[in-house]
């Protein structure tokens, strides 16, 4: 009886340190990413190509933590509902579409950032408004047929809905890779470029300097922030990616927990984007002052310059 009475304690405390947990994650998400949005929208110095791209990466990222992360908790924390069903079908359909939608996004990003980088002579040309609204569309239309074509499927036992966040199916296998395996491959190929030529940037400018100068603050800042942007693109989605490629390799020795371990990982990612595309950057921070402040609430403050 003890025993029983300390199994349901310790289920009730880790469901209240789960729902407190994906709360405030939420709220971070949730905050972050309205602040990137409502930086965009408003300052009209921010109505570039590259931030539409960041605008809509934070909506992306804004409706996992809204909608994703609190039907995912419902679902942990209820064991027996007649909704469960449901509840599983929309949080499957919003997780594939808008984990795509963000990840297509930070691929965009970094094709943008390439061009930015690498051929600065052609970069206004190719990354035009337009350009950037069909990259928008591509990420925000691609998820959703993947959803269509690969929608998942609820499993039925003894008349109990089972809902995982991990489905060891040929289909789920095959929407991971199409929405996630090839956008990392290109990421990370695209910023190991990046990188590449910025270092050669780098020792040019230190080969032209007089001995003992060193190279500019903003060389060394670039090449350090598009190193923490695929650092923590890796270090959140890449775990998640190979145990589910691996899970069938290894006769699915890989526990479901762990792997479920690592989307929650993963979709910490949409917390972390506002951070790292906003806080790195001085313009975004001036407006985030603004903006927590209310000081665009005393005036027309859009065509503020940002500094």
């Amino acid at each position: 009886m003890i025993s029983a009475y300390l199994t349901s304690g310790e289920i009730l405390l880790s469901s209240l340190l789960l729902c407190v947990f994906v709360g405030l994650l939420s709220v971070l998400i949730t905050c972050g990413n309205l602040l990137v949005i409502t930086s965009i929208m408003y300052f009209k110095q921010l109505h570039t190509p590259t931030n539409y791209l960041i605008l809509s990466l934070a909506v992306a990222d804004l409706l996992v933590g809204v909608i994703v992360l609190p039907f995912s908790t419902i679902l942990s924390v209820s064991s027996c509902w007649h909704l469960t069903g449901f509840l599983c079908t929309i949080r499957g359909m919003f997780d594939v579409f808008l984990c795509g939608t963000s990840i297509l996004n930070l691929c965009f990003i970094s094709v943008d950032r390439y061009y930015a980088v690498c051929q600065p002579l052609t970069y206004t040309a190719k990354m035009s408004v337009r350009v950037t609204t069909v990259l928008i569309t591509v990420s925000w239309a691609f998820p959703a047929l993947a959803f269509v074509i690969f929608s998942p499927r609820l499993k039925q036992s003894s008349g109990i809905v089972k809902c995982a966040l991990f489905e060891n199916s040929r289909t789920a296998i095959i929407a991971s890779g199409s929405t996630s395996y090839i956008p990392a491959v290109v990421i990370s190929s695209v910023y190991l470029k990046i990188l590449t030529v910025a270092l050669k940037q780098a020792r040019s400018i230190q080969t032209t300097m007089k001995p003992g100068a060193s190279v500019s603050k903003t060389e060394n800042k670039a090449t350090k922030t598009l190193a923490i942007v695929v650092g923590i693109y890796l270090m959140c989605w890449c775990p998640f990616f190979l145990s589910v490629a691996l899970y069938p390799l290894t006769r699915n020795t890989i526990p479901i927990a762990v792997i479920e371990a690592f989307k929650w990982l993963g979709w910490s990612n949409s917390m972390i984007n506002p951070f790292v595309y906003g806080f790195f950057y001085k313009w975004f921070r001036s407006a985030f002052k603004m903006i927590i402040s209310g000081k665009i609430f005393q005036g027309d403050f859009s065509d503020s310059k940002l500094s």
